[in-house]
């Protein structure tokens, strides 16, 4: 799992054993241990995973996929929410350290891949849905002196421009930092 250090924070109260590789996305999501707990609409967003999960398991049956599914949206799991018929803009609400932040993502996948482990390869990109949640991800924290330098080969959000725009006009492009 790759991530940048505008997600780190979120990570702080997680229980250790969701973060343990490999990481399941879709556990540490829905998991009462893990993110769930930031999310205000719950209902909405299951119901977005579990339409997405089950399109996928239409698309390409997997025994892992399938005990996954079961284990969260079982009949009697909480919140388990309706399907939705669309997912194409379904905002994430997330409660966190005193704010209220609107994320939309984006799901990138390889439509004719040549390599069967590009098949299995999605990428998950969340963004500012509005100005005020922009600028949470935007500002400095404390001990954060030079947020743009990262360390050889990581990768980080910057808001200087040169990519797609985004809620509030600010604009986002993932930098791989070189040394």
């Amino acid at each position: 799992m790759l991530t940048n250090r505008a997600v780190d924070p979120f990570f702080a109260g997680v229980a250790p054993e969701l973060l343990r590789p490999p990481v399941n996305l879709l556990r540490l999501g829905l998991d009462p241990r893990g993110l769930a707990r930031y999310v205000v609409n719950q209902t909405d967003v299951r119901a977005v995973f579990r339409t997405r999960v089950t399109r996928q398991l239409a698309a390409a049956p997997d025994a892992e996929l399938t005990a996954l599914y079961e284990e969260l949206f079982a009949p009697d799991a909480e919140d388990a929410g309706p399907h939705v018929d669309s997912d194409v803009l379904i905002p994430m609400i997330i409660r966190f350290d005193g704010r209220e932040l609107r994320l939309f993502s984006t799901i990138t996948t390889f439509g004719t891949p040549m390599d069967i482990t590009l098949d299995e390869v999605a990428i998950e990109s969340y963004y500012p849905a509005d100005a005020e949640s922009a600028a949470y991800f935007t500002e400095s924290r404390d001990g954060d002196q030079d947020r743009d330098a990262a360390p050889q080969g990581e990768q980080r959000v910057d808001d200087r421009g040169g990519g797609p725009t985004c809620g509030g006009g600010t604009r986002w492009k993932v930098e791989l930092a070189s040394g």
